[in-house]
């Protein structure tokens, strides 16, 4: 194929990942921005003024990144492993496996639609967030760069489950016993310095960890971890995710019989 039945392939893809779930905006969009107004709620204001200050900032301010970066990454994860697990279920990811698109195209397209919702639910929880706090961005481009990584990390993640899952139950397992305690065990809602030594070398083996702190950095300026040892990180992990969703793509797993 050339570049441009190349691209073509690629952006109709991601195409029909944004109609997916803008067409269905109540169940894709709506849902992650009222439980994180919750989360502002009930942890910002009404925890966060008996907790006072952490890190140098007020408890809302604190916790704000990690917020955001939760959203981001069960959003980008929910969308790429729904919607391709569905076309499995449905049998018409064999008109994909047919046609000449390599297998890097097809992967890359279901990563950018997560990405889109990913990011989009990002921007809608900072936006929320304005109206209880005051965001001071520290380095523009860590956020940038962080989420943006952070978002295709979990994208290809979603893929991999979705390859592997071979019913529903089997989408749910991974946001729910994995993804769902790593997140909240990650330094979302607290900094490590305040757990004992031997916790907080258990807390650097997460490796959501560095995708928050990463992201606060940029944010607010302070980190656990050196950013660039996160970024080296998020990195490290898309490169090994991304072989393995080609590898599993090539073989057929779970969608040739």
């Amino acid at each position: 194929m050339n570049a441009q039945a190349l691209f073509t392939a690629y952006s109709t893809i991601v195409q029909r990942e944004i109609r997916r779930f803008t067409r269905i905006w109540p169940q894709t969009l709506l849902p992650p921005a009222v439980t994180m107004t919750l989360y502002f709620i009930i942890f910002g204001n009404l925890i966060g003024s008996r907790i006072g200050d952490m890190g140098g900032f007020d408890y809302m301010s604190f916790i704000v990144p990690g917020l955001i970066m939760m959203a981001v990454i069960t959003s980008s994860y929910a969308n790429v492993v729904s919607s391709f697990f569905s076309m499995k279920f449905q049998r018409s990811v064999e008109e994909l496996l047919v046609s000449p698109v390599p297998n890097w195209v097809i992967l890359a397209g279901y990563v950018t639609g997560g990405m889109a919702r990913g990011l989009g639910i990002g921007v809608i929880v900072t936006l929320l967030s304005l109206a209880f706090t005051r965001l001071q961005i520290h380095s523009l481009p860590m956020v940038v760069v962080t989420v943006f990584l952070t978002s295709a990390l979990f994208a290809v993640g979603g893929f991999i489950n979705a390859l592997l899952a071979t019913k529903f139950d089997d989408v749910s397992i991974v946001p729910t016993f994995v993804l769902t305690p790593l997140t909240y065990l990650g330094g979302v809602f607290y900094s490590i310095d305040m757990l004992p030594d031997f916790w907080q070398g258990v807390s650097m083996v997460n490796p959501i960890l560095y995708m928050v702190n990463g992201f606060r950095f940029g944010i607010l300026g302070v980190s656990d971890v050196n950013p660039f040892v996160s970024l080296g990180m998020i990195l490290a992990f898309i490169a090994v995710l991304t072989f393995i969703a080609l590898k599993l793509l090539a073989r057929g797993k779970g969608i040739r019989s």
